[in-house]
C-alpha cells in the first residue's frame, strides 16, 4: 500500500517543530494586538463624537454654560479634561483581555473614573437636591448664561432634579469591533506561526 503525501510538509514540520511554545506565543501577542486595536477604538471614538460608529447627543446649553462658568472651554461630551479617555486601559493576563477603565483609577480631582464611566454608559438619576441659597444663585447665572429664562424669581424654597442621560461609549465600541475579530485574530496567529494568509 501507498502512501501519497500532498500539501507542504516541510512547512507542516517546522510548525510542528516549535509547535506548542510558538503557537502559545503567537496566541499570546495576537490577543495583546487585538486588545489595544479595541483600547484604540474605545479612545478615537470618544475624540471622534461617535464610538462604534453612533453619535453622542450634543450638551445641554446648561452643560456648557457651566463648563464656561467653571473655565473649562469645548463642546465635546466625555472631554472635559481628558482624565476618562486617558484612563481606558488594556490589561492582558493568560488567555484573557480586559478593556476599560480600572477600579482604581482616579481623576486629576480624586474622584473614581469607573464610577463616572459608568454613569456616562448608562446614565444616572433622576436626583432631587434641595437647593440652598448660594446653589439657586448659581443656577440663575447658569441659566442666563445658557439662554434660557429661569421659571421663577428665585425668592422661594425649592428642589433641582438632575439627570445624567447614557452616552455611551464602550459598548458601541465593543459591538464594532466584534465583527471581523475572529478573522483578524486567527490571521494575526497564523503570520506569527508562518503560514500564508
Amino acid at each position: 500500500m501507498a502512501v501519497f503525501r500532498t500539501g507542504d510538509w516541510a512547512l507542516a514540520r517546522r510548525i510542528l517543530a516549535g509547535g506548542g511554545a510558538r503557537l502559545k506565543g503567537a496566541v499570546a501577542t495576537a490577543l495583546r494586538q487585538e486588545a489595544h486595536v479595541l483600547r484604540k477604538e474605545v479612545v478615537e471614538g470618544i475624540t471622534k463624537q461617535a464610538p462604534g460608529g453612533q453619535a453622542f447627543s450634543p450638551l445641554a446649553a446648561t452643560t456648557l454654560a457651566a463648563r464656561a462658568l467653571k473655565g473649562f472651554g469645548g463642546t465635546k461630551a466625555l472631554i472635559r479634561r481628558g482624565d476618562l479617555r486617558n484612563s481606558i486601559t488594556v490589561v492582558v493576563e493568560g488567555d484573557e483581555a480586559f478593556v476599560g477603565v480600572l477600579r482604581k483609577a482616579r481623576g486629576r480631582g480624586g474622584s473614581s473614573l469607573a464610577n463616572v464611566a459608568e454613569t456616562q454608559e448608562f446614565g444616572a438619576g433622576p436626583f432631587v437636591v434641595p437647593m440652598t441659597p448660594k446653589m439657586r444663585r448659581f443656577l440663575f447665572v447658569l441659566l442666563k448664561k445658557a439662554g434660557i429664562e429661569p421659571s421663577s424669581s428665585g425668592g422661594g424654597k425649592g428642589v433641582v432634579v438632575i439627570r445624567i442621560p447614557p452616552r455611551p461609549f464602550l459598548r458601541p465600541a465593543f459591538e464594532a469591533f466584534k465583527k471581523g475579530v475572529q478573522k483578524r485574530f486567527l490571521g494575526r496567529i497564523a503570520r506569527a506561526i508562518g503560514l500564508r494568509v
